[in-house]
């Protein structure tokens, strides 16, 4: 599973601007209702739901708020930078400036697992990090976050 299998070209914001994590998830939800076609309102309370459980804040800046959501067709990945970093309760205490959201449908078992940990694994990547902190447009974010070669374990990309 690739970033390019959850992640489509408008569904990557590149200046999201809110006061703090529950904003940020409000505006999240509203953008993914806006490729789901579910409502807003269903996909905003499935993140708080899950966000109960414990901050999806993985640290370095980096937040990966995820659910699963019954109809969904498959699974929909949605990328935000943030104009601001925020607070968002996350393991380091540190802002979030950085966020992939993850809907899964109900019945997605292991695939909402395998698309988790292939984010994670990007975004745990420091250079891409770097990079995605630098860029400003959705298209060049895009690219950076598809890029085949990104999350592996030797992925060292220096050819930009």
């Amino acid at each position: 599973m690739e970033i390019v299998d959850l992640l489509s070209p408008e569904a990557v914001l590149p200046a999201v601007k809110a006061s703090g994590k529950k904003q940020l998830l409000q505006e999240l939800a509203h953008q993914a209702a806006r490729l789901t076609q579910i409502p807003e309102r269903r996909i905003f309370e499935t993140l708080i739901e899950r966000e109960r459980l414990g901050s999806t804040g993985m640290g370095q800046g980096i937040a990966i708020p995820h659910g699963r959501l019954a109809g969904l067709p498959h699974i929909v990945g949605l990328f935000a930078r943030l104009e601001t970093p925020v607070a968002y309760d996350a393991v380091d205490e540190q802002p979030v400036d950085l966020v992939f959201l993850l809907l899964a449908p109900e019945s997605a078992g292991a695939d909402h697992l395998k698309a988790l940990a292939r984010v994670s694994r990007l975004l745990r990547n420091q250079i891409t990090c770097e990079k995605l902190r630098a860029a400003s447009r959705a298209e060049v974010l895009y690219a950076l976050l598809t890029e085949p070669t990104n999350g592996g374990a030797n992925s060292s990309s220096q050819a930009a």
